[in-house]
């Protein structure tokens, strides 16, 4: 079949494009034509790559650009079998909703900003137009992927679709780079590199976006357990500034450390002892994915679309207020008193959702579509 991607920035180079590799390359092997349209990309052989022209004139026209573009491009070709997005677009015969639902997420933001704030998201011209793009993709769209469960329901409640139409296929995880084996590789050496000893408890939080993912209410949390001998380490980009003034606060600045964005972040895992993500809205976390496959408990909220692979007192535990400092200050302490048996659950989990397994069946689905002759 002739087969076609839509993805903004392509690249089988990072550690977040595993799962999108594996699914191009079996698609490959199995003999299938590959077309990638995107507006950057890196070479890789077999694939044939078309241009998607974008817009520099930020967020707001890039958006509607890029979807503009995209359907120009695919008109100009011959007809594909099957057309799966990865992006916000309309052209396409698959869509995944990695970003999950934008309508949720300002309704989740909406309980947390200031009146001026929340006005502001009615008249603001990027939201208008990404929830009239949203309803447009949602209702044109012949098969609909989220990435849990959470995500699925919220497009059904908030635009009307179909519970048949969505499919659910949850991230998939690199079990092989992602294991508990590398505590043995890597956990003395990455503490001694970061001067921590081992009688030292080590929280990770990993993310983009400090104030969605709740690393204020993680701060919070530590400056309530008030223990010398427990660190935390936030790896992701982001300003500290704020979040130190709030440990300075709490007396617990000299033990929060900011690593910044880091290669290798396996290696992170295997020397912490338990991972943190108190996220706002996260439609499906790979961190907390990644988390559960090296071995890690994990507490995390009931808006992160994995926590529902988790279950209380189990993997670790989802806290329904990302805001609740006292309940997350709560669940780290029986997290830390129960790490090797939460751990080695975690560990059950994340087997059972291997890259591999979820390349699979979206490899399925889209022969399904292909075969009834959609493109």
């Amino acid at each position: 079949m002739r087969l076609a991607f839509i993805k903004k920035r392509f690249s089988f180079h990072g550690g977040g494009e595993r799962y999108l590799q594996t699914l191009v390359g079996q698609l490959g092997k199995e003999g299938h034509e590959v077309h990638v349209f995107a507006e950057n990309w890196s070479e890789e052989k077999g694939i044939r790559f078309h241009r998607v022209k974008g817009s520099r004139l930020g967020s707001f026209s890039s958006v509607l650009a890029f979807n503009r573009n995209a359907g120009r491009a695919l008109r100009s070709r011959d007809a594909f079998h099957c057309v799966v997005s990865f992006e916000r677009t309309t052209c396409q015969d698959i869509y995944r909703a990695g970003e999950g639902c934008h309508a949720e997420w300002l309704r989740k933001r909406s309980a947390v900003e200031p009146l001026y704030k929340r006005l502001s998201f009615r008249v603001n011209p990027l939201h208008i137009s990404l929830l009239r793009l949203e309803r447009e993709i949602f209702d044109r769209t012949k098969v609909l992927i989220a990435n849990s469960r959470m995500v699925k329901d919220e497009i059904v409640r908030h635009y009307g679709v179909s519970p048949g139409k969505i499919t659910v296929l949850y991230n998939g995880v690199d079990v092989r780079r992602f294991s508990p084996e590398n505590r043995a590789l890597w956990r003395e050496r990455m503490r001694k590199e970061l001067r921590i000893p081992d009688s030292t408890a080590v929280v990770l939080f990993v993310g983009t976006g400090f104030a969605r993912k709740g690393l204020g209410a993680l701060v919070e949390a530590m400056g309530l357990l008030k223990s010398d001998d427990l660190c935390l380490w936030v790896v992701g980009r982001g300003g500290a500034a704020p979040y130190l003034g709030k440990a300075e606060n709490a007396g617990v600045k000299d033990r929060i450390h900011f690593l910044g964005p880091r290669e290798g972040i396996e290696r992170y895992y295997a020397a912490a002892d338990l991972f943190v993500l108190p996220t706002l809205y996260d439609p499906g976390s790979n961190a907390t994915m990644e988390a559960l496959a090296a071995g890690l408990p994990v507490i995390t909220t009931t808006g992160n679309g994995v926590a529902e692979l988790i279950s209380d007192g189990e993997e670790g535990y989802a806290v329904e207020d990302p805001l609740d400092a006292r309940r997350l200050a709560d669940r780290m302490r029986a997290c830390l008193g129960s790490r090797e048996a939460m751990g080695r659950k975690a560990v059950e989990v994340a087997r059972r959702y291997t890259i591999e397994a979820s390349a699979r069946e979206f490899i399925a689905l889209i022969n399904k579509v292909g075969e009834n002759g959609a493109g």
